[in-house]
């Protein structure tokens, strides 16, 4: 005899509720078929699968190791079905968006919008994720575009610029600072500063600038996002320098921003993938951000009166 799928599934259901006749009815067949089956998977594959004790199956060390494959495998079908599902309901099909977490918050949902009033029928699916593990993905041609902040393409892709702007200041409402149109470095000493944390690449640039004019300020609070930064500002708890997105969408309601005139420069890149089979509808969501880039630009333009 060879081992069959209907043995798998019986083993499968057998593992998740223990019993036979709980099997039986997840499987919608009888409490005989199942005990048939699995007396015949455990003759094929010549192993004991479960004790039987008081009219129950206890499962033996043999059975988990072997429930861990197919519970890979059948991570693999459902995962199949889940794609088949979203081909069924969405006609034009969904499209794999992957970036960090504040373009997701700022510039993605945009552009989401103007896509999907375009293509209303189609799925968009966002996975915000951090470097080094986004570049990651995109070189292993798991979605089907890309939002980084570095200019180099990670391998297997291709990158090209989207967005390049500076960072800005982000102040508390009413904060004296507010009265300059433009702040300069001397403007932040003995100041409370929001930081972001040690490993953040944008922390050791910051730093240098301040270092290199001779400025100090209160380094007492520390956030690892630019939202979480903003967040603190806004509570009045110091200043900050953060990516003009975030800042951006953050603004009003309590935080201001204004521009510097130290450089702190801050890029968005789009990543396609080379190997993966183009999706029919990249270009037109690559035109969506096209879109949504140039109207984040106006509105920084406006905010910092440039």
């Amino acid at each position: 005899m060879k081992l069959t799928h209907r043995q798998i599934e019986v083993f499968r259901a057998l593992m998740l509720t223990g019993h036979a006749t709980r099997a039986a009815e997840r499987l919608h067949t009888s409490q005989p078929t199942i005990s048939r089956e699995l007396a015949r998977l455990e003759q094929v594959l010549g192993l004991t699968l479960f004790d039987r004790i008081g009219g129950r199956l206890r499962p033996t060390a043999r059975a988990l190791a072997l429930q861990e494959e197919v519970e890979r495998s059948f991570v693999g079908l459902e995962r199949i079905a889940a794609t088949a599902a979203s081909l069924r309901d969405f006609a034009e099909g969904r499209l794999a968006l992957a970036c960090l977490p504040a373009l997701s918050q700022a510039l993605l949902p945009d552009a989401v919008r103007r896509f999907v009033a375009a293509w209303p029928r189609a799925g968009v699916s966002i996975r915000a994720q951090e470097s080094p593990l986004l570049e990651r993905e995109l070189s292993e041609q798991r979605h089907d575009l890309g939002l980084t902040e570095r200019l180099e393409a990670p391998p297997a892709t291709r990158s090209t610029l989207l967005l390049e702007a500076d960072e800005v200041a982000v102040l508390p409402t009413g904060h004296p600072l507010l009265a300059h149109t433009v702040l300069q470095p001397q403007d932040f000493a003995d100041q409370p500063f929001v930081s972001f944390a040690p490993t953040d690449p944008y922390r050791p640039i910051v730093d240098a600038l301040f270092a290199q004019a001779g400025v100090t300020r209160q380094l007492a609070l520390e956030a690892d996002s630019a939202a979480a930064c903003c967040a603190l500002v806004r509570q009045g708890l110091g200043l900050a320098i953060v990516n003009p997105l975030t800042a951006l969408e953050w603004s009003g309601a309590g935080l201001q921003l204004r521009p510097l005139t130290m450089r702190v420069p801050f890029s968005v890149a789009l990543v396609e993938p080379t190997l993966r089979v183009e999706h029919p509808l990249r270009g037109a969501f690559v035109a969506a951000l096209k879109e949504a880039a140039g109207a984040l630009r106006e509105r920084l333009g406006s905010a910092v009166g440039t």
